[in-house]
């Protein structure tokens, strides 16, 4: 495998596939990075050369923010929501959807499994 940004993408798959395996590295992204390595994006990551790997490990490196950098910068933001008290982040806090959503009847994902509440008994 080859190790690019601390993460060990797969070799058999294409390069532009296999940049995505890489925390905030999308298609859109990864294309755009080979492109600048001057690395064929339907090229497999196994016939990639040491110097195409360099390449791309020091595009990476300079130009974006990746793995855990990205993801330390996206919990302060999300601290920085709650900290001010803002609606945002009072419905982070809360574990419940922050972009308008509905909760009523879905938003499992964000609420966990259902907690069932009994009747009251007379």
């Amino acid at each position: 495998m080859a190790r690019i940004a601390g993460v060990d993408i797969p070799r058999n798959k294409r390069g532009a596939i296999s940049l995505t395996y890489i925390y905030g590295v999308g298609r859109s992204r990864a294309l755009k990075i080979l492109i600048e390595a001057g690395v064929d994006s339907n090229k497999n990551v196994d016939e990639w050369s040491d110097d195409e790997v360099g390449s791309i490990r020091n595009i990476i490196g300079s130009s974006f923010k990746v793995e855990g950098e990205l993801r330390s910068e996206t919990q302060s933001d999300i601290k920085r929501l709650m900290d001010i008290g803002c609606y945002r982040g009072i419905r982070h806090r809360n574990g419940l959807p922050l972009r308008g959503q509905r909760t009523k009847n879905n938003s499992r994902t964000r609420k966990g499994r259902r907690k069932t509440v009994a009747n009251k008994k007379e």
